[in-house]
């Protein structure tokens, strides 16, 4: 099934190679000896050792500063690299087994897009002014221009695009399949899809499905009922933001309640689709700054790797470190990286160990992905639950409270032992365990979760 069973690893190349943070449409930005897509396949390789399958790259073409605010759909941003690079890099990913999506930035452009900047020069004689919603020649914009328009989120530099006018959705589509043509994507992420029009995100579902087999569409959706916009005429998936904040506002309130609560509902509304899982992302803090205790790391990461959905990791994360808006910009959570610098977190850093056993038994063990859910546990401190498939059984146990906790729940398997699937990660502590009469027995240490593998 469509991209149910990837690990995505979540890509934000501007700040990853630390290029400027205004374009100036001078020459290529160079940094050692190119950009993201430019320095060889150090990434893929990262990708790959830690059993990402799949990886989302955010905003990747032409803008003016970061991004969101597009000058040219059709052009890699002269800041991280050309198109030939790119599909070059596309390839390497090919050959790794690891999928590529993008960021689809069609709900608004920059004021350097085309369209903007012939309205600008036009006026009313422009083929522009039929592009973007709400042009009124009767107003003034903020910046000075001499009409009004609407703007994403009253933000006069990134003016929202009319998805009523066919001649913009035509031009839209023929961005994707350029994108499909050029560089051979698998997927689009679509940004601010919760504003988007309905109908075009139907046509995109049915041309895509004809641009390429098996072509994958995620939305952007911070609220709401995410089956509006999660399936089979529309998207595949969306952002999974209500598990987002339950995930660590769940823990920071010693409440498994919220996340199971949480589970239980999304599943009610959205049956078998996989939403997008994810701790933190390019919009929000990460995740060591929401946490009062940063130990639950390891608890979200088990989360994010077992609950039903398709689960992302943001770069960096898998390093634990930190990043804060600052003077509300988002900028701090967009750092650049040096792998170099991580060269032996797997054997060294508690977090990137974790999340390296997590990948490797994604692949190992298809109840991960497969597997039905069974909630077993629930208390405010602890919980667990079992994924099962075809008699085996992988069984998630989480204490967030600063003492011991037992559990003792019925096997959902016929099993007669149990083995520590994370024992030898950094940082791991040694558990109780005991199988007696149908039933599992477990004693966790004070803040701790690990996954068990039931056996015989």
């Amino acid at each position: 099934m469509l991209f149910e069973d990837r690990i995505f690893y979540h890509m934000y190349p501007l700040g990853l190679c630390g290029a400027p943070e205004s374009n100036d449409s001078g020459p290529l930005f160079q940094k050692e000896e190119g950009a993201v897509f430019a320095v060889g396949n150090e990434w893929i390789d990262h990708m790959k050792d830690l059993g990402f399958s799949g990886v989302y790259i955010g905003p990747l073409f032409e803008s003016s500063t970061h991004g969101y605010d597009t000058r040219d759909y059709r052009r890699v941003d002269r800041r991280l690299g050309n198109n030939e690079g790119f599909r070059k890099w596309v390839a390497a990913c090919h050959e790794q087994g690891i999928k590529v999506v993008v960021d689809g930035v069609f709900n608004h452009t920059g004021r350097e897009f085309p369209a903007f900047q012939n309205l600008q020069e036009q006026k009313w004689d422009s083929w522009g002014k039929d592009w973007y919603c709400q042009v009124d020649f009767n107003g003034t914009s903020p910046l000075g221009d001499p009409f009004s328009y609407e703007s994403w989120r009253g933000y006069p530099e990134l003016p929202r695009l009319n998805l009523k006018n066919p001649a913009v959705v035509d031009a839209l589509m023929d961005v994707v399949r350029f994108w499909v043509s050029a560089f051979d994507i698998d997927g689009v992420r679509l940004d601010c899809a919760d504003v988007l029009d309905f109908d075009y995100m139907r046509r995109l579902r049915r041309a895509t499905e004809q641009m390429k087999p098996e072509f994958w569409l995620m939305g952007e959706v911070i609220h709401g009922d995410y089956s509006r916009w999660a399936n089979p005429e529309m998207l595949h998936s969306v952002t999974n933001y209500e598990l987002h904040k339950g995930l660590w506002s769940g823990h920071n309130d010693h409440n498994y309640f919220e996340i199971a609560h949480t589970m239980r509902r999304l599943q009610g509304l959205c049956h078998d689709t996989r939403l997008y899982n994810f701790s933190d992302n390019h919009d929000v803090e990460r995740l060591p700054n929401k946490l009062r205790n940063r130990d639950h790391i390891r608890h979200i990461a088990l989360l994010v790797y077992t609950l039903w959905g398709i689960p992302s990791i943001y770069y960096g994360s898998e390093f634990g470190i930190e990043g804060k808006k600052e003077w509300g910009s988002d900028w701090p959570l967009r750092p650049c990286l040096e792998l170099a610098d991580y060269t032996d977190a797997e054997k060294t850093n508690p977090v990137t160990s974790i999340y390296a056993a997590l990948g490797r038994l994604k692949a190992e063990c298809p109840e991960l992905s497969w597997g039905e859910f069974k909630e077993l546990t629930l208390t405010t401190q602890s919980y667990s639950y079992a994924r099962v498939l075809d008699g085996k059984a992988v069984v998630a146990v989480y204490n967030n409270g600063d003492s011991p906790v037992s559990m003792e729940f019925q096997l959902p398997v016929e099993a007669s032992g149990v083995e520590d699937l994370l024992a030898d990660c950094v940082g791991s502590q040694p558990i109780l365990t005991q199988v007696e009469w149908g039933k599992l027995k477990v004693q966790l240490p004070s803040n701790y979760a690990t996954l068990l593998r039931l056996i015989g």
